[in-house]
């Protein structure tokens, strides 16, 4: 991990919908006590049940929340792009962080303390309700995720999946939707509740039935359609 401090940072801080109607000094006294840190893939930012003493932001890269359960299984509840933030609810509730967040490539997150993060939702209520919102659309994200790794097959999660993540982030273009970035066998695996090797077997065969292609690393989805269909329990 390495730490550094970037020019950018006000600018960055000024685009995001988190300090949306903020002033102008405020966001710049926010700026002057964070830091940024890189993390390279499979370093982890915070580990669940450490003291949430910073607000974090992913500046570029991808970071995944993940939980262990019970039986020792990382469980990937979310993983998260440039701009988006994460742990502020443990932050502003000052209790430990609920789950564990670790880089899943080369990453810089934007770090600001947990006091001047407090001190700003008592006077700016409007930050606590941009951040419920998110919390919200999170939620009904993971709430689908659960609904279909109770009732769904794991080919139809695997599709489901993909095309959430497709449809968050992905870049169109005339050969399909590309993730844009290198989305290991494993994160789907652990964002699925299935093992790597039943994801290796099923995205292999969706490779060989021209559903998705191998795009310099990244997965990119031929024929969102037909993916739709397998998330959908609908006949190929």
């Amino acid at each position: 991990m390495i730490a550094a401090m970037s020019p950018g940072t006000l600018a960055f801080l000024k685009t995001s919908p988190m300090f949306a109607g903020v002033p102008a000094n405020e966001i710049a006294a926010l700026a002057a006590v964070a830091h940024e840190d890189t993390y390279r893939a499979r370093d982890y930012v915070f580990m669940e049940g450490e003291p949430a003493e910073w607000f974090c932001l992913v500046r570029s890269g991808r970071v995944k929340i993940l939980r262990a359960s019970r039986g020792g299984k990382e469980v990937v509840l979310e993983l998260l792009g440039p701009g988006e933030p994460f742990g502020g609810v443990a932050v502003i509730e000052r209790r430990p962080y609920p789950a564990s967040a670790q880089a899943t490539e080369t990453s810089v997150v934007m770090k600001i303390p947990r006091e001047p993060v407090v001190a700003l939702t008592e006077r700016h209520p409007g930050v606590i309700r941009e951040l419920a919102l998110m919390i919200g659309r999170r939620l009904r994200a993971a709430h689908e995720s659960v609904r279909s790794l109770a009732a769904d097959p794991v080919e139809a999660r695997l599709a489901a999946a993909l095309l959430r993540l497709a449809e968050r982030d992905g870049e169109r273009g005339p050969r399909g939707l590309t993730l844009p970035y290198h989305l290991t066998r494993q994160s789907l695996a652990d964002m699925t509740g299935t093992t790597v090797e039943t994801t290796i077997r099923v995205v292999s065969r969706w490779q060989r039935d021209a559903l998705v292609r191998d795009d310099g690393g990244r997965l990119l989805l031929a024929d969102p359609e037909a993916l739709r269909a397998i998330a959908e329990g609908e006949p190929e």
